[in-house]
Order: structure tokens, then sequence, then C-alpha cells
């Protein structure tokens, strides 16, 4: 789909801008390869992404952002720290194509420097600049903060996974801690599932079942019979600690008072509070670049419908409307370590929409 002339020169402008700072320009291929995307995403990717099959390379699918490739570029030969601007086109499958856009330009900016712990306000501050003047509504957010909570919960292992896993499905990530909190009762289905395991072994059930039809060996069938028969016998996520949970994914209101709030349920959530001071280094470096942090809106549950790489600070600036975010962005640590194979930096990057800049500046 061809842009017009009023987004390649919105595109170019930006682009430009990010270059003037010092970033390296970088490209990536249209094409890339789906296992990476898979690993990192499951098969729900599958449904937010054009998959093609390729005679050499195997399943490829269209470049669905730029972060990722990015990424894998830098940890496998990029030199420390770096700045990287791109622009290029991206490819998103959509359910309702005539309300959202299936390929569209990106203009990014991506960080990767250990002695720049407050990055993220450094890209927060300068896509705040290069949209100055536009109708944005502001939001931000912490998926660390909630990373923590979760992992801090006195429940299984399996069940903290099950709900970081689930994080970025915001009605999955509820009904379960619903579930786990003994808040809802267990699905109708899962109970009768579980009664007929009660009458006999796992391995016994498979083998009576009769031939094995799909990829699951009997071992892995027996295997989450186990893990779902151990699951029932965990006590429900204690009352007071739910609550607390309950509250923090509720918890919007200017950063400096979220802040204060945060800070007053630390003692209950003792887990929480390193990412608490993470949080607070932050709104300090935001307003050293002169954010109003009294004001800036904070949401704990912002961010949890991106693709799932944003571990700490999110944000977005949102036009008019039902309108897409203009630009969005946040830290993600953790990605560098999956796919830096063990070696990990502190990155931060974000995405600009030239094509929606331009339609809010009525060009």
């Amino acid at each position: 789909m061809p842009e017009k002339p009023a987004t390649r020169a919105e595109a170019e402008r930006l682009y430009a801008a990010l270059l003037a700072t010092g970033a390296a320009p970088v490209e990536t291929e249209i094409l890339q390869p789906a296992g990476t995307l898979l690993d990192l995403y499951g098969e729900d990717i599958r449904a937010r992404a054009y998959v093609t099959a390729d005679p050499v390379f195997g399943e490829m699918m269209l470049r669905p952002d730029f972060t990722v490739p990015v990424v894998l570029a830098h940890m496998t030969n990029g030199a420390e720290p770096a700045r990287y601007a791109y622009r290029g086109k991206v490819f998103r499958r959509q359910e309702q194509p005539d309300l959202r856009a299936r390929e569209y330009l990106q203009v990014g900016y991506e960080v990767f420097d250990r002695a720049a712990p407050e990055a993220d306000a450094e890209v927060f501050a300068l896509f705040s600049d290069l949209l100055g003047g536009l109708p944005l509504r502001v939001l931000t957010g912490d998926i660390g903060i909630l990373m923590a909570a979760v992992r801090g919960l006195s429940t299984s292992e399996a069940r903290r996974a099950a709900l970081l896993r689930h994080l970025w499905r915001p009605q999955r990530f509820r009904a379960l801690l619903d579930r786990f909190a003994g808040r809802a009762p267990m699905p109708p289905a899962r109970r009768a599932l579980l009664e007929r395991l009660g009458s006999d072994s796992a391995e016994a059930l498979v083998e009576a079942a009769g031939p094995l039809v799909g990829l699951r060996t009997a071992e892995d069938i027996a295997a989450r019979a186990r893990a779902l028969i151990e699951d029932a016998a965990t006590p429900p996520i204690e009352a007071p600690e739910a609550a607390l949970l309950y509250d923090l994914l509720s918890l919007q209101a200017p950063a400096r008072a979220a802040l204060t709030h945060l800070r007053g349920i630390a003692p209950m959530l003792p887990a929480i509070a390193p990412a608490i001071e993470v949080f607070a280094r932050r709104l300090d470096a935001l307003a050293a670049r002169g954010v109003d942090v009294d004001s800036l809106p904070f949401e704990a549950s912002h961010g949890r419908t991106t693709l799932e790489y944003y571990d700490g600070f999110v944000f977005s600036l949102q036009g008019p409307g039902d309108l897409p975010p203009v630009a969005s962005g946040g830290r993600y640590d953790a990605l560098t370590r999956v796919l830096g194979q063990g070696r990990s930096i502190p990155a931060v990057g974000g995405i600009i929409r030239p094509e929606l800049a331009a339609r809010l500046r009525g060009k």
C-alpha cells in the first residue's frame, strides 16, 4: 500500500531527528524467521502475523515489528553502548482490516546502554518532544511492578508461572487469579476431568483412551494430568495477598501519587519494593528532563496487550478517539537475555507511526 506524501514527509522528519541524536541507522529484513518469534510468543503470534514458507529457510513471517530483529542483530555483533534509529513497514494481521491497517510505517529508536539506567526517561522525553503540539493523551505503566507482585505471591511455582504467562492477556489473567484466589469456581469441564483422573492413574487412562492423535506423547499427557491434580490440591492465594494484587491491577493515578500509594502497600507485598524504587528513580529522571511527573498519568495495568517483551516501564502517546497509539515503547531487558543466549544489556525503545502523526497535524 503506497504511503501518502504527508506520511513519507513525517517519517523523514522523525527519522532525521532520531539520527541527529547520534543514533546509528539500522535496517532489518522484511522476512523474519518464524522460529524466533514463535519461541518468544508461542503460537499466539500466528494470529497477529503473516506466515509464509520458504523452500530453503523454512517458515518465515512478514516483520510484525522491528524490536526483535534489532535486538537480535545487536546481541549478535553490536558494539556497546548503542543507539539505533530505523524506519520501514511492519505487517499485522487484523480481524477488522477496515479499522486497523495491515501494513504501515514505523519509525523507531532503541537504546542499549549499561551506563544509562534511566534510558526510559531519555526515550519518553525524546518522543514527547518530537510529537510536541499534537493533541495526544499520555499513558505510562510499569510491567516490572506487576511481574514482581506475581513472583512474590505465596502460592505454587506452577501457579505463579501461569499468571506470568498470561499477564499479557488481561481477561485470561483475571480468570486465573479469580480461580487461584478462590473467588471463582473451577470450570465444570476441568472439575469433570479431575474426577475422571481421580478414578485411575493418568497412564492407565491414557492407555484406555486408544491410539494417540496429535503431537503429544503419552508421557506428555500423563505429566499434564499429574500437574492438574497437583494444582487442584494447591491452597488458594491468601486473601490479603490477593486483595493487594487486585488493588495493584486497578491502580490509576498521577505518577507521584501512584508512587506514594505503592510505597504504602509495599510492606504488605515486599516483593515489589525493588521495582518501586526503580519506579522512583525513573520519575526523578523524567522530572530532570522537564516532564511534569506530578500530573503524568500512570496505570499499573497499562501495556498488557502489546507484544510480550516489555518487562519494565511502558508508555503510549494516544490520539483522540479510537486511533491506535501514535507512539509507544518501553523497557525490555529480559528480551536481550533471551536473544543474547545468556548475555544481556539494559534496553529501552519505542516506535512512532508517522501516518497517524501526519493525520493529527492535518496534513
